[in-house]
Formats: structure tokens, sequence, C-alpha cells
């Protein structure tokens, strides 16, 4: 399978990959066929890239961080618990919902599970194949990927839920945001920023005194947006005011905004990501934490294409957990874009004076064998 952006797509491809709702069900299955209506319609749902297949890379298998039983359970508890907390605009004082805590408790025993079981486990891109909507998807994915961070950090169990808790409920507060700023495709206004700013501080207070959610979760919500040099908010807090776990969300929070299809911006890849956040690097950001980011973060996506300084254009089939910047890339066109009859693998991390130049290079004419039969 090869990753391909949607408007490249040809009727006759066929999906490698799944196509999920909302709900974290399957929308189009794997093995589907494309045809010029579906491509239309996936570009309308906001997926900007998918996995199709492609004989020259057919025995590329791109995993995923966690098992579809664990991403539909996760996925359904948080649309159940959001959309009941967005019911309930008039929720008073003091009131707690108790079953939240157990619920995701069981959700994040079910992501630390997947993802200790697995060997060198690295953040990869999870907004492949996703159908709208964002605060669902986002949620679920900064708590998994705040895990792996956690994993690599050598946290406990214990201190491994008590991140992912803050990591999954880290915008609960925006369910006492209204809709209509959520969802606005045009730029909000000042007074909707200073509103929509405020579901850190509501998501603080809707966690605080609820059984079975640690304390520090709760403030994990309230400090996600704060920032080292104190130019976050809510409250402007600087350096060791924030929380260790609140910093990693605020990276993998940034990371995953960056990275998803939002109603005013296309996504960006994740190496054009990474050079952003490293842009605040000692003052937003922990330099120490962004260096075990990058680490743990697969920049070049397994089944992207790519273009090396020597003109020749080919797929990334393996990375290297101990050097994920340098990944295999399997070359499939010389310098000129003619297909080779025979591809060959380069592998990054040893051949050192080869260097990724471009990314999709190779998409901008046909290549023979895209789809395969």
């Amino acid at each position: 399978m090869r990753l391909l952006p949607v408007q490249l797509c040809q009727p006759g491809m066929r999906l490698a990959k799944k196509i999920y709702s909302e709900e974290g069900l399957v929308l189009l299955g794997a093995d589907v066929e494309l045809t010029q209506k579906l491509i239309k319609r996936l570009d309308e749902c906001g997926i900007h890239f998918v996995y199709i297949h492609d004989p020259r890379t057919a025995d590329l298998v791109v995993p995923d961080l966690i098992s579809e039983e664990t991403r539909r359970r996760a996925l359904t508890e948080i649309r159940t618990n959001f959309r009941n907390l967005m019911d309930r605009p008039d929720r008073k004082s003091g009131m707690t919902y108790p079953y939240i805590g157990k619920a995701f408790r069981q959700v994040m025993g079910m992501v630390i599970d997947d993802l200790t079981g697995q060997k060198d486990a690295m953040v990869m891109l999870m907004n492949m194949g996703i159908v709208d909507n964002y605060l669902y998807h986002h949620s679920l994915n900064v708590a998994v990927y705040s895990t792996v961070l956690g994993i690599a950090n050598g946290y406990s169990r214990d201190e491994l839920m008590t991140l992912g808790l803050g990591a999954v409920l880290h915008d609960i507060g925006k369910t006492q945001i209204s809709v209509n700023i959520l969802k606005k495709e045009a730029q909000l206004s000042r007074e909707e920023y200073e509103e929509m700013k405020r579901h850190a501080e509501r998501g603080f207070n809707l966690l605080k005194d609820e059984p079975n959610i640690p304390l520090l979760a709760a403030h994990c919500a309230y400090q996600h947006h704060e920032r080292l040099d104190g130019s976050g908010y809510p409250r402007g807090i600087k350096g060791d005011q924030i929380h260790e776990y609140a910093k990693w969300i605020g990276i993998v929070d940034s990371y995953d905004a960056m990275t998803t299809t939002r109603i005013y911006r296309d996504p960006m890849l994740p190496h054009e990501a990474v050079e952003s956040l490293y842009a605040g690097s000692g003052t937003l950001y922990e330099q120490r934490m962004l260096q075990l980011f990058r680490d743990k973060l697969a920049i070049y996506p397994l089944g992207i294409s790519v273009k090396l300084q020597t003109g020749e254009r080919g797929v990334v089939v393996d990375i290297h957990s101990s050097c994920p910047h340098r990944p295999v890339v399997r070359v499939l066109s010389d310098e000129s874009g003619e297909a080779l009859r025979a591809p060959y693998e380069v592998d990054l991390s040893k051949q050192l004076t080869a260097m990724i130049v471009g990314v999709n290079e190779s998409e901008k004419r046909p290549m023979a064998g895209a789809a395969s039969s």
C-alpha cells in the first residue's frame, strides 16, 4: 500500500485501509474501488490522504497504533460522554457524573495495554481516513500520542493512567462552548476567541470533583494551553508552574491540530508540523520534550511518496525506531520520472549522503501501476 493525496487519486484505484465515521464505524472498507464520485465525496468530507493498493509496495503493511476494538470503544465513550455534557448546558455547580471516570479508566487501560504490547511504539499519523468530528478523534489521538511519549519517558502504569486521562479529557471544556463557535468556518471574532479560550478553565471545573478522575488530570485540562514563557492561557503561568503532563499534552495537542484537517485549513505533514513546533523550542515548549517527541515520531509516514536529492522518487517502506528521520525508501522512478523496471531500496540511516528533499513529489505525474487490479 501507499499513502496518496485524495486529489491525485484516480478511478479504479482501491483503498488499502478503512475509512471511519465519527463513531469509529467503517464507512468504506479496504479493497473498495474508488470512483470519481467517491473521490469527490472523500475530499468533501475533509479526507486529504488515503492508503491505496500499489503492486510495487504490496508487501508494505502500515500498522495501527491501537486495535480497531480499542479505537471503537474509545470513540464511543468520548462521543457519548461529551454529547451528554453538551446536552446539559444547565449543569449545576457540584453536580458530578461518576460513570465518566470509570468509563475513561477502562478506555485508557485498553490504550495502555495496546501500546505497551508493542516494541518501540512510535507516534504515527492517526488521521488518515477519518470522516468528521474533530473533537472526538482529536481527544483520542492526543491520548494515544501522550501515552507513547509517557512510555518512552519511563512512566509507571499509574502515571500513564493519569497522563492518559488528562490527555483524553483535555478538551472536555469545549462541550461547554457554543457549537456555532466550535464549527464556525470564518475567523473567530475577538469575543468568540475569548469565549473559545475559556474551554480550559471549564474543563478543569468539569473534572476537578469527578470521582475516579485524578485532580492532576483536571489540571492537565486547565494547563494544556499554557506555555513556558507565560504566553499561554488561561492564567499565563510559566516554566515549572506548568505540570510535566500538561507540557506533554500541549506538544501533542498542537501537533495533532496541525496534522488534522480543519474547517479553515488543510493539514500539515509530520515533518512540517515538527518544524513549526521547533520554532517554539525553549520558549513555548521544553527542548528536552521536543527532542523525545521527534525521536518517537514517524516524521515520514510509511507509504508516503518522497523525492531524493538525486531526483529519484520513491515510497517510505520502513522506519528505524532509533532513527525515524532516516527511513528506508523504495525507489520507484529515476530522476526523469520514468518508472524503474526493478525498484530498489535505499536505507538513509546507512547511506548518509542520501537526503529527502521533497514529499509527494512523485505524484506530480501518474506512475505506472499506481492502482492494482
